[in-house]
């Protein structure tokens, strides 16, 4: 372990419950059964991560199920193509609301960004932060940088900034890129200190968290919740759990 620690240029030593503290366990396959929705909230509430996120049907169970734990609930908005009229985005953070919802992850309006349409994005953005700030939601807004590059990443970034957004994140997980060091970074450095980022797409494994950790973000979205903690508490025990250095 110690020569793989050198190799990979760690950095400062971090306990399991920080890497836990970064999670937000998807639970948004469209096949998901009832049966796997439980087995992923006792998940969660096991490992003590930050939040689950569900599809809109299954908000009031995850609520249901994760009332004696501090995992919050999210769920999604115009997911997985953010196509739907703002009003439409609006109506699914609001009753994704009244269900219980803390987070909602909403999908950026892809094809006016590529249009240069950036008042409808920035509209579209601050109808649905309006909406949820009033009670106190989150909002995470997913630009799904596969589709872009880098100057319509970081035009993206500006416009979420303006719109008021709590994070941006990379991508949805349902296109044909996820989460990418690069992104991630170009994303930390156009955003202020207001904005936080998300990773998501693609992280599977403990070093990836925390290279993408080292890049700018400060959460991560993964269904590989299980092995990602199994080695934090590994790492931890041995006292090899840190930082890495890129």
């Amino acid at each position: 372990m110690d020569e793989q620690n050198r190799n990979l240029g760690f950095t400062n030593t971090l306990a399991a419950k920080d890497v836990a503290a970064m999670i937000d366990h998807s639970l948004l396959r469209p096949d998901i059964t009832l049966d796997e929705l439980v087995e992923g909230f006792r998940m969660a509430k096991r490992y003590q991560v930050a939040t689950c996120c569900v599809r809109p049907y299954d908000v009031k169970i995850a609520k249901r199920e994760l009332a004696d734990s501090n995992v919050r609930v999210s769920t999604v908005i115009a997911f997985p193509h953010g196509s739907s009229t703002t009003e439409a985005k609006v109506f699914e953070a609001v009753n994704a609301m009244d269900a219980g919802v803390a987070d909602l992850d909403m999908v950026l309006a892809i094809g006016k960004l590529r249009s240069r349409d950036h008042d409808y994005v920035r509209n579209d953005i601050r109808a649905v932060v309006d909406a949820a700030h009033a009670r106190s939601a989150i909002v995470k807004v997913i630009l799904e940088c596969c589709y872009l590059t880098d100057d319509e990443i970081a035009e993206a970034c500006r416009v979420c900034e303006k719109a008021g957004a709590d994070y941006v994140k990379t991508s949805t997980g349902y296109s044909h890129g996820g989460a990418t060091l690069e992104d991630v970074a170009l994303m930390r450095s156009i955003c202020s200190s207001k904005v936080s980022v998300k990773a998501a797409g693609g992280i599977r494994t403990l070093d990836a968290t925390l290279r993408l950790r080292t890049a700018g973000a400060k959460m991560i979205g993964t269904r590989s919740t299980k092995a990602i903690m199994e080695d934090a508490f590994k790492r931890e025990k041995e006292g090899a759990l840190k930082e890495i250095a890129l």
